[in-house]
Parts: C-alpha cells; structure tokens; sequence
C-alpha cells in the first residue's frame, strides 16, 4: 500500500473515534491531568524506509510541551528500484550507498482543541529542529560488515507534524504523528546514491507509532 493512502486510511480512522462532547446531559467531567514527563519509543516507517527512535517530553502547561528525540532510520533514494531473486533476497541495481540518518531534534508540541475534545483523544501539532548525522555504507558489502568502511557526513534538519495521544491511562502513552523530515547536508557535497546519481538532501513523509509511559 502506498504510503499516502495508508495515512489516508488512518485519518478515515481516526474520524470514527467519538472524541466529540455532545450535549450536556450530565455534568461536564473535569480535565484529567496526566503527568508532565514522558519516555519512550518511535516507531518509523516511509517510503524511504523503516527507523526506530526514542523521546523525552516534559510538560510546560497543559497544551504545550518540550521534547528532544533521537531516531535511527534508512534514507533509501526515490529513484531506487528493489527486486528480489529466486531466493527472497532483495537487491537494487546500480546502488552504491547505503544512507542512514540519525538526527537529535529539540522541539516543541501543541496540543489542539483540548476544550472541544475528551482526553481519549488528544491531537497536536509538533515541530522540531537540529543536527543530524548520516552515515554511508558500501552497499556492494554485506549489510553489517559494511559499517566498517562507513563515512559520516553532518547534516542539519528538523520536521513539522501533527498528530494524537489516544486514550485516558495516567501511565502508559500511546500515540500516531505524521511528520514531513527535511535534512540537508551543510558541507556543499553529495552523496552517491545510485551510479552517477547524488543526494544532499534526505527529505520524506514518516508514519510514527509513539509508545511509551508518563511519570
């Protein structure tokens, strides 16, 4: 599934959540304060690839929020093709790097419509900016082996999102963000992705799954 109708189908999903107060039958609940602090883990996935990160949050208020996260992902090119042989390996021809981003961005996130909205749902917007290593590998070489010839290069980067916390729990934190990556390479050079062919900027659309605990 292509990664654009997989966000549109989790947008349709997230419509049929009944998060919406109607009426006023009985007495309005009081707000639920959930804890200021939170850790956990990012789960990445885009078409350029999967990743696999971590985040500290600290509330400021009850609507804005401070973090700084860390990720491991692939940055494979747009233009790459994979195929797989007769014995499930995967392989694309005329690639010659192997490209890893590793960013650490401090950020800043809003919640929205916390007065329209119970707390099972709580969505946001998020931004956030700063350094990022990326890594090259030989791809001609096997996958781990081929760290042992890697390249850094610094980049600088950041991305904008939205997204929601789901459900009450005080302990445990379970989340969806959309973010759009923008990374760029601050030495003027390239990278050789495929033969002939260069990057200095790693930019792409990542489906995020936040799990994590609140204290």
């Amino acid at each position: 599934m292509k990664l654009k109708s997989l966000i549109i189908l989790i947008l349709f999903f997230i419509t049929l959540i009944p998060a919406q107060k109607i009426g006023k039958i009985a007495p309005e609940p009081e707000p639920i304060k959930f804890p200021p602090n939170a850790w956990g883990v990012d789960l990445m996935i885009s078409e350029a690839g999967f990743g696999i990160g971590t985040f500290l949050r600290n509330s400021f208020s009850q609507n804005l929020t401070g973090f700084i996260d860390f990720s491991f992902s692939e940055a494979k090119d747009d233009r790459e093709v994979e195929y797989v042989d007769y014995y499930g390996q995967t392989y694309s021809i005329g690639k010659v790097n192997r490209v890893f981003l590793l960013p650490v961005y401090i950020g800043l996130q809003q919640r929205l419509f916390s007065d329209n909205l119970t707390d099972n749902l709580r969505p946001y917007i998020n931004v956030a900016a700063g350094p990022t290593t990326i890594i090259t590998t030989p791809y001609q070489k096997e996958f781990f082996s081929a760290f042992g010839d890697a390249i850094t290069k610094i980049g600088v980067g950041g991305y904008i999102g939205f997204g929601a916390n789901f459900g009450i729990s005080q302990s445990n934190l379970v989340g969806l963000n959309i973010r759009y990556y923008y990374v760029q390479l601050v030495d003027g050079n390239s990278i050789e992705t495929l033969r002939g062919k260069f990057k200095n900027n790693f930019s792409s659309v990542y489906i995020t799954i936040n799990i994590g605990m609140m204290y």
